[in-house]
């Protein structure tokens, strides 16, 4: 485990910070914690998987690129979505 420690990146530090938050997210979801329809949960997902994609920018992956780029896009939408029912609940 120290060997892993002394081996990591500032690159992999950044992609495991992502993958965390979008763990996070998932589970804060699944558990009731934290609204899939809210601002919140779009904001840690595109946060998270922003991180991952800076990550490949070293250690390139196909597979895992088109997840991120999908991952950004939906997340984003997300984003878009939450903010249109919030501008709607305030009213004019």
């Amino acid at each position: 485990m120290t060997e892993l420690l002394e081996r990591l990146t500032l690159v992999d530090l950044v992609g495991s910070i992502g993958t965390l938050m979008v763990v996070a997210a998932y589970f804060l979801t699944q558990a009731r914690l934290l609204a899939a329809t809210g601002l919140a949960f779009p904001l840690i997902n595109l946060c998270g998987s922003g991180l991952i994609a800076l990550s490949l920018s070293r250690n390139f992956n196909l597979a895992s690129a088109l997840m991120e780029f999908f991952w950004v896009g939906i997340s984003l939408l997300g984003i878009v979505q939450a903010l249109r029912e919030r501008s709607r609940r305030i009213g004019p």
